[in-house]
């Protein structure tokens, strides 16, 4: 994702960028192991996202074989989100999501000195992905806050998983993927 890592700075945002999505990606993969059969899908899906997305961002990467790979894997995720578009138009951003990242692991594919760094790919498209995401971020910041509604007390069991709360650590989950998808944006 990156182009040099020998810039300190950069390469702390870097590694708090594949933080950031590792550990979206491994929330959703706990997520899935509870949610019922309707939600698992989904969950899989968004724990494959970040999971995938942090490779992206590692300084390292996978090597030369890296950008083919995560386009295939973002490729097929943005199937499954066209299979899952049939359970409603909710799940349109997850086709716009994986979209987006196809797209920059094809721009990076395509870069001069191939598997370091972007080519950048068209500005039209990188700037209206960039309010998409924007736009996304922010409401759903909104949305996350609005949701929460202040702090809550613990209960003797030490404040269970209810619904409310597994709701919440979805969005916060989509959140923190759009945060990192707009990151990733802004350093092509």
């Amino acid at each position: 994702m990156h182009g040099s890592t020998t810039s300190l700075p950069a390469s702390v945002s870097a590694w708090l960028l594949v933080l950031l999505c590792a550990a979206s990606g491994v929330s959703c993969l706990v997520r899935a192991g509870r949610a019922g059969r309707g939600g698992r899908g989904a969950a899989l899906a968004e724990a494959l996202m970040g999971l995938a997305m942090a490779v992206m961002a590692a300084p390292s990467g996978l090597g030369p074989w890296g950008p083919p790979i995560l386009l295939a894997v973002f490729c097929g995720a943005a199937l499954h989100a066209l299979w899952l578009l049939r359970e409603g138009v909710h799940h349109a951003h997850h086709l716009v999501g994986s979209l987006a990242m196809a797209y920059m692991a094809l721009t990076m594919t395509t870069a001069p000195g191939y598997g370091g760094g972007h080519g950048g790919g068209p500005p039209l498209v990188t700037g209206a992905l960039l309010l998409y995401f924007a736009g996304y971020v922010l409401l759903g910041g909104a949305r996350l806050v609005a949701a929460g509604g202040g702090p809550r007390p613990l209960t003797a069991t030490g404040g269970g998983d209810t619904p409310l709360k597994s709701a919440e650590l979805a969005r916060a989950c989509r959140l923190a993927m759009g945060i990192g998808t707009l990151a990733m944006l802004l350093s092509m």
